[in-house]
């Protein structure tokens, strides 16, 4: 092109105006009810919840307004702070020891080795087996007579759990020192396989010329990973860590199989959410689980700022 020649633009016909504007209006229609069910099903019930939170609020209706009466009640209540404790210790142990495992099975299925396909399908069975069967069986394995108390006796150390205080049919699910644990393990098994997953498809985003460089450089199996393969996988971590910690806040099913509403053995199993959906449905306070539902909202909200701080700018999946 010769210099100072002008480059002219071809300004879009009224035909093509009236076609892009039928496809934008298109999309429009076609996203306009998952929208609209979006914001009255979501955002929509959090406004509400907010709203009943400040009533005495009955199955009939309100009764009489409270102002911030409920979320002072919340926040003195013993039963709700151990309720927060549990559920706060179980996200700080459940979390990492899920991640890690996780973390580990994914290297594990993406190196080349024999049966990879079955070991995927094998190691995520858990996560699609029914959570309420699996917490169920793990109560009668767990049982005083059940199956982890007679294997106790062939360990190699047969006397180990006695030194540590616990008795040869000790309840591990039934005892209040070891309630919340039990379910930890129970659910760092069955999760696993789910963080597996998403940081498989993280793994395989790695370009292999980036591994053929380090073993070029004579980088070993352990440097290759702690100095490659993990940093570049802070998209995922970033993503498993807010799964994780928001599905750990809410945990519910298993401490309500667990422990029953009460969160027996003495609210051992007592979490968050088991706690509301005491007070609504036992109770029928709803403006009082209204409250605690809008502090658990708060706490989950400050988790997720928290790690995104942590981990820098989020992934753009």
């Amino acid at each position: 092109m010769a210099a100072g020649t002008a480059v002219v633009q071809s300004k879009p016909t009224p035909g093509r105006l009236r076609e892009s504007r039928s496809e934008a209006l298109a999309g429009y229609a076609l996203i306009a009810i998952p929208m609209a069910l979006f914001l009255i099903l979501n955002i929509g019930s959090i406004i509400y919840a907010l709203f009943i939170s400040f009533f005495e609020w009955g199955p009939r209706g309100p009764r009489d307004f409270l102002g911030t009466e409920n979320y002072a009640d919340v926040l003195g209540d013993r039963v709700f702070l151990k309720a927060v404790t549990n559920t706060v210790y179980y996200a700080f142990v459940w979390v990492p020891i899920t991640m890690a495992l996780g973390l580990m099975l994914a290297v594990i299925v993406n190196a080349k080795i024999r049966g990879q396909t079955f070991f995927r399908a094998a190691f995520y069975f858990p996560a699609i087996a029914s959570s309420a069967a699996i917490t169920v069986l793990w109560i009668f394995l767990l049982d005083p007579n059940g199956l982890f108390n007679a294997l106790r006796q062939v360990f190699p150390f047969p006397g180990l759990f006695a030194l540590l205080g616990f008795a040869d049919n000790h309840n591990w699910v039934g005892h209040s020192s070891t309630a919340l644990n039990s379910i930890v393990v129970l659910n760092a098994w069955t999760t696993s396989g789910t963080f597996m997953l998403f940081y498989l498809a993280s793994l395989q985003t790695i370009s292999h010329e980036v591994y053929e460089a380090a073993a070029i450089d004579g980088a070993g199996t352990w440097d290759t990973f702690w100095r490659i393969t993990f940093p570049l996988l802070k998209p995922g971590h970033y993503f498993v860590a807010t799964v994780a910690v928001i599905g750990a806040l809410q945990i519910f099913d298993q401490a309500i199989i667990a422990g029953g509403a009460s969160g027996e053995p003495n609210n051992a199993l007592t979490t968050m959410v088991l706690y509301l959906y005491r007070e609504a449905i036992a109770e029928f306070n709803f403006g009082y689980a209204a409250a605690v539902g809008m502090v658990l909202f708060l706490i989950v909200f400050t988790a997720t700022v928290v790690q995104r701080r942590l981990f820098g700018q989020a992934p753009s999946w």
